[in-house]
C-alpha cells in the first residue's frame, strides 16, 4: 500500500462539478492499493501517516503531526501509484494493483482507520473522474509504503 502525502495549506476534490472532499490545512494523501495489500497494511498506514511528523514546532523543524497542528487528512484514490513504469513508455495496471474491489474496501478502511486516530478526513469518490487543487505548503511531499 503507497501513501503520497503532501503537506498543504488546502486542497479540494471535485467530481462532476460537486466538491466530495475539501480541507485547510494538513495532508492530502494520494492512496495506491497494491495486489497482496490487506487490512493490516490499511492500518500500518494509517497510523504512519496519522502521526508523520512533518509539520513544523515553534524552532521551525519538522516535528508535529497532523493532529498536533490541528489538521485534517483528504484522502483520494490513486491507482495510477501503483503502476509499473519500468519499461516501455505507457505504464503498466495490470501486474500491482489490487482488483478495484479489493481497493476500494481497503481505501474506505483506510479513511476509517486515520478517522479513529480522531483525525478529521475528507475524501475523494472511488475510481471516480476527480479534479484536484491543492496548495503545497513547503512543498513537503514524502512517499510512504508498507
Amino acid at each position: 500500500m503507497i501513501a503520497l502525502i503532501q503537506r498543504v495549506s488546502e486542497a479540494r476534490v471535485v467530481v462532476d462539478g460537486e466538491i466530495t472532499g475539501e480541507i485547510g490545512q494538513g495532508l492530502l494523501v494520494l492512496l495506491g492499493v497494491e495486489r497482496g495489500d490487506d487490512a493490516a497494511k490499511a492500518d500500518k498506514l494509517a497510523h504512519r501517516v496519522a502521526g508523520y511528523r512533518v509539520f513544523s514546532d515553534a524552532d521551525g523543524k519538522m516535528n508535529l503531526n497532523v493532529q498536533q497542528v490541528g489538521g485534517s487528512v483528504l484522502v483520494v484514490s490513486q491507482f495510477t501509484l501503483a503502476a509499473d513504469t519500468h519499461k516501455g513508455m505507457r505504464p503498466s495496471f495490470a501486474e500491482r494493483n489490487a482488483d478495484p474491489a479489493q481497493a476500494e474496501s481497503l481505501y474506505e478502511h483506510f479513511i476509517a482507520q486515520v478517522a479513529a486516530k480522531g483525525v478529521p478526513v475528507a475524501s475523494g469518490r472511488f475510481a471516480a473522474d476527480m479534479q484536484v487543487s491543492l496548495v503545497n505548503d513547503g512543498p513537503v511531499t514524502f512517499w510512504l509504503q508498507v
